[in-house]
């Protein structure tokens, strides 16, 4: 999924065990740390063969005073009684620490590398997405979940020409949708202006063009699909959507509101026990259900958007977007 974050020299972290709800619950903003000039950086992940068994990394920049470590535990109420772990971490960029070592990917027609040194994959569209600083490397089931979906979907023959990935992360889904599209328009866009850098960055490593033409990919730092470029180049025939099911389902109707008749969204982030949910909230907005494929518990989705009779909006792009945005990078 796409989440972003930098850890600094002489960082700390707390460690404590949490159910997955109540990690699922830690998506967005937390309100008892909005008013704190360096909040810390909060991360959950899987624990173990325990479906329900997470762990929730909190990342400060300098050691975390007792009664924040105490608004962070309550966070997790069903780790009452337990410690939590504090530990200084070294002068080393965590994130870049955290995803070293892992193995290339192959999903679909593609092979996504995170290392220099490993080797191109003969007969796969490749991709070299290297660790740092943004989350989406093709390693997390969900992400590839996307690139198998997208691949199956060129196989049988759909076509688009005006795709929009948003909580991109590296930007690979979009660079994805791009090469299976070369004549489209795309568009990608994170809430974070670090992940939307890199994107960048990536884009330039894997001969990506940017900017806001056919072939190119277009660039926006945003919240969901809040930003003028990114409804001025709607409708959508093609939405691709990787985060957590709490922000799809708030994101329903915005996101709904940007697709053609007909057009086709890809869903995923959620787990299999909230499928049912988002689902149900993409449903009211007049998408149905045309595909699910499942890669352990992480289903993604292939939606199609109900035709209305009547009157139709025109499609549109804006050619003269620039495809820049507040907080994207000099490339």
């Amino acid at each position: 999924m796409n989440d972003v974050a930098t850890c600094p020299a002489q960082s700390w972290k707390v460690t404590l065990p949490c159910t997955r709800a109540e990690a699922e619950a830690l998506d967005g903003d937390i309100a008892a740390f909005v008013a704190m000039d360096q909040p810390p950086v909060l991360m959950t992940s899987e624990a173990g063969s325990d479906d329900d068994a997470w762990r929730l990394d909190a990342y400060f920049e300098g050691e975390p005073e007792s009664a924040v470590v105490q608004l962070l535990h309550g966070l997790v109420p069903s780790a009452a009684g337990t410690a939590p772990q504090i530990e200084k971490l070294p002068d080393e960029d965590w994130v870049t620490l955290s995803q070293q070592g892992l193995e290339p990917v192959t999903a679909g027609r593609f092979h996504v590398r995170n290392r220099t040194t490993d080797p191109e994959e003969v007969g796969h569209v490749n991709f070299l997405i290297e660790a740092g600083r943004a989350f989406g490397t093709g390693q997390h089931e969900t992400t590839a979940g996307c690139l198998i979906m997208l691949d199956r979907m060129r196989r049988i023959g759909m076509r688009f020409g005006n795709v929009a990935d948003i909580g991109t992360g590296t930007g690979l889904l979009a660079f994805a949708a791009l090469h299976l599209w070369p004549r489209a328009y795309a568009t990608a866009s994170d809430i974070d202006s670090v992940a939307v850098s890199i994107s960048g960055e990536n884009a330039i490593t894997n001969r990506v063009p940017v900017g806001p033409g056919i072939g190119q990919v277009a660039l926006y730092t945003a919240a969901g699909v809040d930003h003028p470029a990114i409804e001025q180049r709607a409708p959508y025939d093609l939405l691709i959507a990787n985060i957590l099911a709490g922000p799809l389902i708030e994101l329903a109707p915005s996101l709904c509101a940007l697709i053609e008749d007909g057009g086709t969204l890809v869903l995923a982030g959620l787990l299999r026990g909230q499928a049912d949910d988002v689902l149900a909230a993409y449903r009211a907005q007049g998408m149905r259900l045309a595909e699910r494929t499942d890669r352990g518990d992480w289903p993604t989705l292939r939606l199609r958007k109900r035709p209305r009779i009547g009157w139709k909006r025109p499609r549109r792009i804006d050619r003269s977007a620039r495809g820049e945005a507040p907080g994207f990078g000099t490339l």
